[in-house]
């Protein structure tokens, strides 16, 4: 068996491998080629292109999309000229849905895994998106909710998070793993993993944490960062507004740096979710450049936007948004949760259930998603099946 797949940025490659992983537990002879990162790599995928190259976010200049154009253009020769038995497009939909859809005219079975959040914004891409595939795997129930309202074949796998963390976090390891004090209460600052979030909260976020211990002396702080540009913007930050706040300033280790924390306060985004799976209490907050904000305003279909909230159907987070972000909201939240240990308590319980609920062995899930596409082609084409 021979399968086509494309990935794109970390989180895609992580996704990736695991399936990989799965497949190969099932199919020991099958082959992967495509567009793939280092994990997906050592699990054998023929990697006719990095998948950095897709790791791109917002406008890009003409140069970055004629080369991008050119990639996908090559890969769909390739694969139209020797088709595998089913293509995978994991994540980065705005390269891999153009890529399925000339893929799919000619025959070949699509699976995309990770659904663009079309339920939430920008819902005219759905027709689209039902030509290109065969399957959406989702990582969410929510989502395949709003596949099957619309007559989108999908399949829920759960998410591999939920696999992966376990249903009880140990904060006492993590903060000895970290040299975080035992005896203090601890908050987690993540203002976001991209230069951009970063520059519009870290202000904010050190300011509400400079109130904080003002009400609150005894505090301790942690806040991890994933590369060198974002911490030195929040480090100029923390020197102009609050130099000599009790602070523990880290490379990487968000997970841990969360798990060791009594409340989280954070950019909304991936990293809500992993601090709903680690039963933190969290405080969101959200903000963009004027006018991305405005376009966002006109094309969102959500009422909330933390994943948590999201999971749960109403908001149980504090999302604090755009102009009313400033160090007043965001202390009051957080010092809310550490005022009131029922409410701490009840949102835990309530993180719990939507664990059980995504904690599903989603990447075996979804080889089983995968084979059954390639297993229902096979069987409505003439001739021997292919090994």
């Amino acid at each position: 068996m021979r399968i086509g797949i494309v990935a794109g940025e970390a989180s895609g490659d992580l996704l990736g491998a695991e399936l990989m992983l799965a497949i190969k537990q099932r199919v020991p002879n099958v082959s992967f080629e495509g567009i793939a990162g280092p994990k997906m790599i050592a699990q054998g995928c023929d990697a006719l292109y990095p998948s950095e190259k897709l790791a791109v976010m917002g406008l890009i200049g003409i140069g970055k999309y004629m080369e991008l154009r050119s990639i996908r253009a090559g890969l769909a020769r390739k694969l139209i000229n020797d088709p595998p038995d089913i293509f995978i497009g994991i994540d980065a939909p705005d390269f891999n849905i153009g890529l399925e859809t000339r893929l799919r005219n000619q025959n070949i079975p699509i699976v995309h895994y990770v659904s663009p959040s079309v339920w939430a914004w920008r819902q005219y891409r759905l027709p689209k998106i039902a030509r290109a595939i065969d399957l959406m795997i989702t990582l969410f129930p929510f989502e395949a909710k709003f596949y099957e309202e619309h007559k989108v074949p999908v399949r829920f796998v759960g998410h591999p998070l939920a696999d992966m963390i376990p249903l009880e976090s140990d904060s006492v390891a993590a903060r000895h793993a970290l040299d975080l004090p035992q005896d203090k209460q601890i908050i987690a600052l993540l203002p976001g993993s991209r230069m951009g979030e970063v520059s519009r909260l870290s202000d904010y976020f050190v300011q509400a944490a400079a109130q904080c211990i003002e009400q609150r002396p005894g505090l301790h702080f942690v806040a991890p960062f994933a590369n060198s540009g974002t911490r030195e913007i929040f480090e100029q930050a923390l020197q102009a507004k609050a130099p000599h706040l009790p602070i523990t300033i880290i490379d990487g280790q968000s997970r841990e740096a969360m798990a060791a924390a009594d409340v989280v306060l954070l950019a909304s985004g991936t990293a809500t979710l992993e601090g709903m799976l680690l039963k933190k209490p969290m405080v969101v907050a959200y903000r963009l450049k004027p006018f991305s904000y405005w376009l966002a305003m006109q094309l969102l279909k959500v009422d909330n936007y933390s994943l948590p909230n999201l999971l749960l159907g109403r908001r149980v987070i504090p999302e604090i948004i755009q102009d009313d972000v400033t160090p007043d909201s965001l202390c009051s939240a957080v010092l809310a949760y550490l005022g009131d240990p029922e409410k701490v308590a009840d949102l835990q319980q309530q993180f719990l259930t939507v664990h059980h609920e995504l904690r599903q062995n989603a990447s075996e899930n979804a080889a089983d998603a995968v084979l059954s596409v390639v297993e229902r082609a096979r069987s409505m084409r003439p001739g021997p099946a292919k090994n």
